[in-house]
């Protein structure tokens, strides 16, 4: 065969093969998602292949060249060691996880609204009418709080326990409403409305009743701190579970079974980016929330530190980057 009919027969196979390799460098998840497209083990077979010939045939040194930089380009994806774990996990947490955040921003919406609206309507409720804290709560529950939040306290928010212990305790307990939260979306997505509703009107209820005694500035200081990383979870753990409620009432073009196996995979990555972040929350709570001893302006302060640290996170994290999808 001439030079000019091999060149013309694979010449559009190495363009799309040498993209694609340049693109696993930049992109890597969008290249991979390609792959199924290109099946880059038996192109890079019949790559070799080409070379080999067009070496035993004396092409020029053009041609030889070009297939010799898209054989090293593949041997070099081929055999390189895989990314450590940690690497993979700080990829997750950083760039894939926000973004995957973003794509579902309506779930999001939705689920903050049935958090925080039940919880200011509470609150609001509460503070017009102190005893309607008895409806929500026991009167030994009303008593543990003030217990907690007593300003004569040393450790706010707790009435016993080390900071370790705690710790462990708040990893649970955050941990457990995340995935209630999200599990309940199961039940197309009713459970999951439900949860956060009623976990906004406990959190408005606490929020107002401590308030309207006047043991509201224990609190907010308590829980300024670690509510970014908390809330924030319940509610991505929320939207995860109504969009998996959505898939199931609303597969789409889809067929169910699909549509179900995309849902569950998204809100999985959605679950273990909350849990991480409820980790992140029950630290600051264990070892630094409970402490009374610091001035208000370093409470808050440090607070609104952490909200505008995990907001800017979820609506930078991964835009632009190597990584991205």
């Amino acid at each position: 065969m001439k030079q000019e009919q091999f060149v013309a027969s694979h010449a559009q196979e190495w363009d799309t093969l040498q993209a694609w390799l340049a693109q696993l460098d930049r992109k890597p998840q969008a290249a991979m998602r390609a792959e199924r497209m290109l099946d880059f083990p038996q192109a890079y077979r019949r790559v070799c292949h080409q070379l080999s010939l067009a070496q035993a045939r004396g092409y020029s040194r053009e041609v030889t060249d070009r297939l010799q930089r898209i054989v090293q380009m593949g041997h070099r994806q081929l055999y390189r060691p895989p990314a450590p774990r940690w690497h993979k996990v700080a990829v997750f947490l950083l760039a894939d996880f926000p973004r995957l955040v973003r794509q579902q921003w309506r779930c999001m919406l939705i689920a903050a609204l049935l958090l925080y609206l039940p919880a200011i309507v509470a609150y609001i409720l509460i503070q017009w009418k102190p005893a309607l804290a008895y409806s929500l709560f026991s009167t030994r529950q009303l008593a543990d709080f003030d217990k907690m939040y007593d300003p004569a306290n040393s450790h706010i928010g707790r009435s016993s326990g080390t900071d370790l212990q705690m710790f462990g305790y708040y990893i649970m307990n955050n941990v457990s409403i995340a995935f209630r939260t999200f599990a309940s979306g199961l039940l197309f997505g009713v459970g999951a409305i439900y949860v956060l509703a009623a976990n906004g009107v406990i959190m408005g209820g606490v929020a107002g009743h401590l308030n309207a005694i006047g043991y509201g500035g224990p609190f907010w200081r308590f829980v300024v701190g670690h509510s970014g990383f908390e809330l924030t979870a319940i509610v991505i753990a929320g939207g995860a579970g109504l969009h998996f409620g959505l898939r199931l009432l609303a597969p789409g073009r889809l067929r169910r079974e699909d549509a179900l196996r995309e849902a569950a995979w998204t809100g999985a990555r959605l679950a273990m980016g909350a849990f991480a972040m409820l980790i992140a929350a029950a630290f600051i709570e264990a070892y630094w929330s409970s402490i009374a001893a610091l001035p208000d302006v370093v409470k808050f302060s440090s607070g609104a530190g952490i909200w505008l640290l995990v907001l800017w996170w979820l609506a930078r994290g991964g835009a632009g980057s190597r990584h991205a999808a």
